[in-house]
């Protein structure tokens, strides 16, 4: 059902606005964004609907300077409060909490951060030094700021959602850390705020990203060798595909297995936008079980 949300841009109206559910013991939701919504965040707010029934579901929307590096698209990333009001209406989310830097960071950059450890510097970690720095200051911050029960984050951002999972667990917040699956588009590329850079040549070209992943994932019943030579070979035949890394790792991105769950992730520049996408595999003998 839709709802106008009461919107919070400061710590004491976000305070306010939460403090019946605090009072009652109503379970408190909470889907951090940077804006620019679109179906896959309508996505993660019906999930959180579902986990907190009659309690709030808060949405944060804040483009965090602090996970941008530099040359890297702070200034252009897209800012639409007021049609990320209306996707979060038509969600029945309650709060959107959409502060400023300086409410989020009111004595400038913070000296106190969270260190996200040696998972942060294999993949996204290699071409962006220092992002999960902030992701995982800025979440930190949420957390304490809106106190949820659970937080939802969508499984495109694998690394992202594996390393907030290994903050809550190493930290001891308090909150359930939940991954949504991966929306995606009729040609299968994964919905994204970025993609709104993609001309029409450029989207077509990013098709390709997921048709790699599903190269992995089709060959992975006959081990790691074959699941990366097939997607390899799907990215010889891409175009206009700029690759930044193809990898399979275990589902924590340790080392991937000789057999059982793995992760297919890739990221690449498509018509000058960086894209990531991942896909959960399986690998192991195709004749694993016959006798």
């Amino acid at each position: 059902m839709s709802r106008t949300p009461a919107v919070a841009h400061t710590r004491a109206e976000l305070a306010g606005l939460l403090t019946p559910a605090r009072r009652d013991g109503s379970r408190i939701g909470l889907v951090p964004t940077m804006g620019a919504l679109h179906e896959g965040h309508a996505a993660l707010a019906r999930v959180a609907r579902q986990r907190v029934g009659e309690g709030p579901v808060v949405v944060s929307v804040f483009v965090n300077p602090l996970q941008f590096g530099p040359g890297e698209d702070l200034d252009r990333y897209p800012r639409t409060l007021e049609t990320d009001l209306e996707v979060c209406a038509a969600e029945g989310v309650d709060v959107v909490f959409a502060p400023s830097v300086e409410d989020v960071y009111p004595g400038g950059e913070p000296q106190v951060t969270v260190d996200p450890g040696p998972l942060a510097d294999v993949l996204e970690g290699r071409t962006r030094p220092g992002h999960f720095r902030g992701v995982l200051t800025v979440v930190a911050k949420l957390f304490g700021l809106v106190g949820p029960d659970l937080a939802v984050f969508g499984e495109k951002d694998y690394q992202q959602l594996t390393l907030v999972r290994r903050m809550v667990t190493d930290l001891g917040h308090p909150v359930e850390v939940v991954g949504a699956e991966t929306r995606r588009d009729d040609t299968g590329l994964a919905l994204s705020s970025r993609n709104r850079y993609l001309d029409e040549e450029a989207r077509r070209s990013a098709g390709a990203l997921a048709r790699i992943l599903r190269a992995a994932a089709h060959a992975a019943p006959y081990g790691l060798d074959a699941a990366l030579g097939s997607a390899r070979a799907e990215l010889r035949q891409a175009h206009g595909v700029d690759l930044d890394y193809l990898e399979i790792t275990a589902p924590d991105l340790g080392p991937a297995p000789a057999q059982g769950p793995a992760r297919a992730l890739i990221a690449a520049r498509v018509g000058g936008t960086r894209l990531i996408d991942n896909l959960p595999l399986v690998l192991g003998s195709p004749y694993e079980g016959d006798s």
